[in-house]
């Protein structure tokens, strides 16, 4: 077994927390994968796993080095890529990862795009919540990510952004004497970066509203569809139902709010990244403008 497939294997079960799950993802035996974390524990000196019940855990050494297997084999991943664009950026390959509003309305069209004029160049998406998309930036797992404002103390380039505007909607019946403090409030994923904006705009409320959490935007939109309370969004996700009538915008203090989308790599790219980033820079109608500082 490669070193490669050796870091796969402890990376697969940090994600799944067991040899059975990480084995099925590999599609390959338990047996395999337990050889594999064995072998890279002899390499490195210390226990990796240890016994917990029935199945195992990580020890402390072996989330510290799964960190860096999954650093090392997004690099991996990155170097292939950037060397192929190098050769000829019009078959390379671009991984891109989008919180869940940015990959439901703003990338298929950008994609579309992209692809008409560049259909040599295979790209990747992953959609996720922030929580998710900036770790795995981070990692190397992917070239850009299309969310809000990367995290301070990131090391990443912003490379293009789009205005973006966060409303409150709810159900045209509650337009009439809205109160934001006595609303049911639907709240996204805990993760979400739109959920952590609503809170802290319910902080400024001098009650506690009642509150709903849903599993995604589009649960959060539907449920404020059918009436089950009121929630944030960007204006453009939800432009169709505003238009129909099916969802009006609600006034709350310190709304609306501006929240630009980033799109955002690592400080060097690959030629391939860097075509899809002129790209979106250079068709206007697509709505993304260059950095200040870029």
């Amino acid at each position: 077994m490669t070193t490669h497939a050796r870091l796969r294997a402890l990376v697969e079960l940090a994600d799944t927390g067991s040899i059975r799950a990480a084995a099925s993802r590999l599609v390959v035996t338990e047996s395999s994968v337990s050889s594999a974390i064995g072998l890279l524990a002899a390499e490195v000196g210390v226990p990796l796993i240890a016994r917990d019940g029935r199945g195992v855990r990580l020890t402390a050494a072996g989330k510290r080095y799964a960190d860096y297997a999954r650093r090392i084999l997004g690099l991996h991943a990155e170097a292939i890529a950037a060397a192929r664009g190098e050769a000829d950026p019009e078959h390379g390959t671009v991984r891109l990862a989008a919180v869940t509003t940015a990959g439901e309305h703003l990338l298929p069209a950008l994609l579309a795009s992209f692809r008409a004029e560049h259909p040599g160049v295979a790209l990747g998406l992953e959609v996720a919540p922030r929580g998710q998309v900036w770790p795995m930036l981070a990692h190397h797992e992917v070239d850009l990510v299309v969310a809000g404002r990367p995290p301070i103390e990131m090391q990443a380039r912003v490379r293009a952004l789009r205005p973006n505007t966060l409303v409150v909607v709810g159900p045209p019946a509650a337009a009439s004497g809205f109160d934001p403090a006595l609303a049911t409030w639907l709240l996204r994923e805990p993760d979400s970066g739109i959920r952590a904006t609503t809170v802290a705009l319910l902080s400024g409320l001098e009650t506690e509203p009642s509150r709903m959490t849903l599993g995604s935007h589009g649960a959060a939109v539907a449920a404020a569809v059918a009436g089950l309370g009121v929630t944030v969004v960007p204006r453009q996700a939800v432009a169709t139902h505003l238009e129909s009538g099916a969802l009006v915008e609600l006034p709350v203090p310190g709304t609306p709010l501006d929240r630009p989308w980033h799109v955002v790599s690592q400080p060097a790219a690959g030629p391939s990244t860097e075509l899809l980033v002129d790209h979106m820079l250079t068709h206007d109608h697509l709505g993304w403008r260059a950095p200040p500082d870029r």
